[in-house]
This record gives C-alpha cells, sequence and structure tokens, in this order.
C-alpha cells in the first residue's frame, strides 16, 4: 500500500507543557471528536501512556469496520506522542501529535501529522483526495477547539483543580460539558437515576431522593436536568412534566446542598430565555422582568426553586439559554435535514428575533460562572450578536450552500406545533449578553456563521 499524507500545524499562546498536559487529560479525545461526525468513543485511554488504547466507532463506507482501535506510541512529554491504528476502517494510519515551544516565551505550536494508506488497493487510492479533504475540515475544528479552551484555561488565573457534580450529563449540553471540564483538569461526577457506577451518585427527583453526604467533597454543582419543551405538542400532561422536571430536580439539589455541612461554594443551574415571554423588538438582558405566558412561568418557578440553597449561603447564577448550536441535538439538528434538502425557510414573518449561543460558548460560559465569584442571580447565556429568524435562515442556507425559498406562515406553525410552535418558533426574545459581557467572558464566536461554520465544519 502506498501511504498517503497530511499535516497541519498551528500556533498557540501557551507553553508547550501546557498544550501537552491538555492532551493528556481525561476528556481529551471526546473533547475533539467532530460534532458534525457520529463518532464516538467506546473506551477512551487511561492514561497518555505508550500502549494505551483507544477504541471509537467512527462513520465508515459499506463493507468497512467503523469500530477503530489506536494503540498510542512514544510519549514524549513535552514534545508530543503518535497513535497507530491497530484495526478500524483503514489500510493503515500513524498520526503523529508534534509539540514544540514557540518563538517567544509562553507560546507553543501544535502539528499533526497523519500518514495513512485506503483499503481496497488502487480503488482505495482514488478516495485519497476525499479523506485529506475531510481531514483538514476535521483538523481545523480540533485546532479551533484546542486554541480556545486553552486560552480560556489560561484566562482562568488562580483557579485550582475541583470537584464538580454535573447533572442532565447525558443531554445536548451535558455531553459537551463533561469531557470540556475533564480536560480542563477538574474531576466531574455525574447524578445518574438509578445504580450510581464510579464516579457518579445516585438521586431520584421524581421521589425527592439525593444523599447529602454523597455530595461531600463538591466544590461546584450544574444543574442541567429537565425534560425537553422542543419534543413535541404541549399537552396538560406535557406541560405538567416540563415545569415539574424542572421545579423538583432544583428543588431536591438545592434542599441537598443547603443540608450539607460542608457545602459547594457555586450552583450554577440551567434556566433559559422563555423567562422574557414574546417581546418583540425591546432589548432585553438580565435585568429585564419576566414576561407572560407558560415558558415565563416555567423559568420563573424553576429559578425559585434554587432558594434553599442561595439562602444557605451558596452562590446562584441562573443561565438564561438561547438557541444551542449544535449539530447533536437541539433545534438546530431538527433543522439540518429540510435544509440540507433545500426545503429550508423563513419561519411567520421572520422578524422574531431568535437568541442563540454556539455549544463551545455555552460551555465556556459554563466555567466562567463557576469561577467568577462576582457573578450571581440571572445570566444572560446567549451570544453577542442577536438575529432575526430571516437573517438565521439565510446564514444557515448560505453555510449549507443551499437555498431557503420555502416558508413556513404562521398559520402553519400553528396547525403543526401547537402552542410550542407559537412560543418557541414564533415569539420574539431579543436578549444580549449585558451582564456575562461585564463580568469578562470573552466569545469564542460573535456572530451566528462562524459559530455555525464552527460546529458544521464549514
Amino acid at each position: 500500500m502506498t501511504p498517503a499524507s497530511f499535516v497541519r500545524r498551528s500556533e498557540l499562546a501557551v507553553p508547550v507543557e501546557a498544550l501537552f498536559d491538555w492532551h493528556a487529560r481525561p476528556g481529551a479525545f471526546d473533547r475533539l471528536a467532530p460534532p458534525w461526525e457520529d463518532v464516538h468513543v467506546e473506551s477512551p485511554a487511561g492514561s497518555l501512556r505508550d500502549g494505551e488504547r483507544v477504541v471509537l466507532r467512527v462513520p465508515a463506507p459499506p463493507f468497512v469496520d467503523g469500530r477503530w482501535v489506536a494503540e498510542i506510541r512514544d510519549v514524549r512529554r513535552p514534545h508530543g506522542f503518535r497513535d497507530v491504528q491497530i484495526s478500524g476502517p483503514f489500510g493503515a494510519w500513524e498520526h503523529r501529535h508534534e509539540m514544540r515551544p514557540g518563538a517567544t516565551p509562553g507560546t507553543s505550536s501544535i502539528e499533526d501529522r497523519i500518514e495513512f494508506a485506503l483499503p481496497f488497493g488502487p480503488l482505495g487510492r482514488l478516495g485519497a483526495g476525499i479523506v485529506r479533504r475531510r481531514l483538514d475540515q476535521l483538523f481545523r475544528y480540533r485546532h479551533a477547539v484546542t486554541r480556545d479552551d486553552l486560552a480560556q484555561l489560561a484566562s482562568l488565573t488562580g483557579v485550582r483543580p475541583m470537584k464538580i457534580l454535573v447533572t442532565g450529563a447525558s443531554g445536548l449540553v451535558g455531553t459537551a460539558l463533561v469531557p470540556f471540564l475533564e480536560a480542563a483538569g477538574h474531576t466531574v461526577v455525574r447524578a445518574v437515576r438509578g445504580r450510581a457506577a464510579d464516579g457518579e451518585i445516585a438521586w431520584d427527583p421524581a421521589a425527592g431522593r439525593m444523599d447529602p453526604a454523597a455530595l461531600e467533597g463538591v466544590d461546584a454543582v450544574v444543574h442541567l436536568a429537565g425534560e425537553s419543551v422542543a419534543a413535541g405538542r404541549w399537552s396538560p400532561a406535557v406541560k405538567q412534566r416540563i415545569l415539574a422536571s424542572r421545579v423538583d430536580g432544583t428543588g431536591l439539589v438545592a434542599r441537598t446542598i443547603a443540608a450539607m455541612k460542608r457545602k459547594p461554594k457555586v450552583l450554577v443551574c440551567a434556566s433559559a430565555v422563555g423567562i422574557y415571554g414574546d417581546r418583540g423588538d425591546e432589548q432585553l438582558d438580565a435585568a429585564s422582568p419576566r414576561g407572560t405566558g407558560f415558558l415565563a412561568d416555567v423559568c420563573d418557578a424553576w429559578e425559585r426553586a434554587a432558594d434553599p440553597a442561595r439562602a444557605a449561603g451558596v452562590r446562584v447564577v441562573h443561565l438564561r439559554t438561547g438557541l444551542v448550536l449544535s449539530p447533536k441535538g437541539g433545534a438546530l439538528a431538527k433543522m439540518l435535514t429540510p435544509f440540507k434538502m433545500g426545503a429550508g425557510g423563513v419561519l411567520g414573518s421572520g422578524k422574531q428575533w431568535m437568541p442563540c449561543v454556539s455549544i463551545d460558548d455555552l460551555i465556556g460560559i459554563v466555567l466562567h460562572a463557576i469561577a467568577t465569584e462576582s457573578l450571581s442571580g440571572p445570566v444572560e447565556a446567549v451570544g453577542p450578536a442577536p438575529v432575526t429568524n430571516h437573517d438565521f435562515t439565510k446564514t444557515l442556507g448560505r453555510v449549507l450552500s443551499r437555498p431557503t425559498m420555502f416558508p413556513m406562515p404562521a398559520f402553519a406553525v400553528g396547525l403543526l406545533f401547537g402552542e410550542m410552535g407559537r412560543s418557541l418558533l414564533l415569539g420574539s426574545t431579543r436578549v444580549v449578553p449585558t451582564k456575562l459581557a461585564a463580568s469578562g467572558y470573552r466569545f469564542r464566536h460573535t456572530d451566528v456563521e462562524s459559530a455555525l461554520r464552527h460546529v458544521l465544519g464549514k
């Protein structure tokens, strides 16, 4: 087999030791997996040392094994390592991760050098160009993640490694947050329903069960659990489940924290911009009064459910999140199929404001909220450049190189989705991150287009 090659190199504003340590921590492999690909880390390496193996499940053509086993070799701290395919979709694969000190103190560079061969002999060689293009797409993403994660960690001076409890760790935000925190050097404990394994604690929000003793030693709690509001039409039973999943879970976490002898320093709770209701063109931020409607009522009760922790002296932050931009779930994932088919279009008038935030910015905001002692109460977890539905639609079409000529009138939204559609798809909430920006958070993606191109690999 004649090997083909690929190289990508980037400069970073961190010392080479920090660059190597980030790659060596749990969570780094998951953190670098592209969200637009169905890649799953079945078995991460226990540590970055010679002989450790990583098992991935990756998309593969027909008749090609999608289970990829790679072995780590030649670990040279802090100068890099390589991984070699033991079995998987390639005829051969060797990936060298080279890390070097930069030209000026406190800087470094990373170079990914890959030699690969495709199966099926001469027929496989015809696909080398396609593989190179996909590798370029992948490593542009990986280098951006590495650069931005390390830049944020470098800005959080004096933040020691913490033990952080996460509820909702298996959800859209939780599955991105956990590896991000682990690669940052923190220990993550997951709250799970049912039997708890190592690194987990059991809780049962419906029954009101959570053992305060199991939380001893936890420095921070991130509470993300709650039933999706966009799964379907809002029947009375669905509304009750949405409300109960937020109020009961948050109240249980807050009461458990309040009962602890050594309490966590901070509780970061998910909330939503739905608290403002449908407000047209009015500019809103964390200081704005709540609105009206079902979502406003839910969010208000959700935030008040954390009062026991607040009363016990714990700093509580409510992240009022907008539309989370990730192809792995949420609203964007549902939009992608029709938009890729060229069937996307404006909803209703298109004038309604859609507060958005990239998944990478949202998990960055979570860590910022944990580490920033001056932050408490409601915080706008949205990007700095609000867009209307019309602008979002045209931007997504441009990123995907697809037309957006099929609008959905407001009456059709109401017929198809009922109250849920009228609130989530046609309601207008123009939120700006005034409080978040004043606290010093620096956005990775300052506009919707850059966020979409990042998460979609475009």
